[in-house]
C-alpha cells in the first residue's frame, strides 16, 4: 500500500480538506463569518458522538457474537471517539471566543464534556493496558450510554435547542453543514482503521 493510500494519509487529508471546506462556508446573518467556526465545531462533536455510537454498537455485537472482528472495531472507534471528543474542545473554545468575545467556560455542556474528555481519555488508557477485549467492548456500551443519558439531562446556555442550523429554514447552510458532518464522518473512518491496526489481533 502506497503511503498516500494508507489510512493515515487519508485521514490527514481529509482533515486539510475539511479545513479548506470550513473556509468558505456560508456566512449567518448575527455571526457573519464567524459563523464557520460553529459549523466546524458542530460537525466535528457529531463525529465524535457518532464514532462512540459505532463503538457502542459494536462492542454490543462483539458481546453477542463473540467475534474478534468486532471487539477490535469498538476498540479502533472508541480510540477515534475520544480523539475528536478532545479535540472539539479547543474548537468550542474558539467558537465562543470569536462569536462571544469571551470564554463561558462554567457553561453546563462546556463543563460535561470536559469531564467526559477526561474520563473519556483515562478510560481508553485503561483498556488499552488492560487489553481484554469483553471490558473493552463492554466499556465502550457503557460510556455511550452514560454519555447520552447525562447530556440528555444537561442545561442549554450556549447550545440552544433545537439545532439552529437544521431549523434555519436556509438550504445553503444546511447543505454545507452536512457536507462537513460527512467529511467529519470520513475522516473518523480512516482513523478508525488506523486504531485498528493496533487492535487487531
Amino acid at each position: 500500500m502506497s503511503k498516500l493510500k494508507s489510512p493515515l494519509s487519508l485521514f490527514l487529508i481529509s482533515v486539510i480538506l475539511i479545513g479548506l471546506l470550513a473556509l468558505f462556508g456560508p456566512e449567518e446573518q448575527t455571526l457573519g463569518a464567524n459563523v464557520r467556526v460553529v459549523y466546524l465545531h458542530g460537525a466535528w462533536v457529531l463525529a465524535a458522538e457518532l464514532a462512540f455510537l459505532a463503538a457502542g454498537l459494536a462492542g454490543l455485537l462483539a458481546l453477542v457474537t463473540k467475534r474478534d472482528l468486532f471487539h477490535n472495531w469498538s476498540a479502533a472507534l472508541g480510540r477515534t471517539g475520544i480523539f475528536f471528543w478532545v479535540t472539539y474542545l479547543p474548537l468550542s473554545l474558539w467558537a465562543m471566543q470569536t462569536n462571544w468575545n469571551g470564554l463561558f467556560l462554567a457553561e453546563p455542556r462546556f463543563r460535561l464534556a470536559l469531564i467526559f474528555a477526561v474520563t473519556g481519555v483515562l478510560l481508553q488508557l485503561g483498556l488499552w493496558m488492560i487489553n481484554t477485549d469483553w471490558i473493552t467492548s463492554l466499556a465502550n456500551v457503557v460510556f455511550i450510554v452514560v454519555l447520552r443519558a447525562v447530556f440528555a439531562t444537561a442545561s442549554y446556555v450556549m447550545h440552544p435547542p433545537p439545532s439552529p442550523i437544521f431549523s434555519s429554514g436556509n438550504y445553503a447552510i444546511i447543505g454545507f453543514f452536512l457536507a462537513l458532518i460527512l467529511f467529519s464522518l470520513l475522516a473518523a473512518y480512516f482513523l478508525a482503521r488506523v486504531f485498528l491496526k493496533t487492535a487487531s489481533r
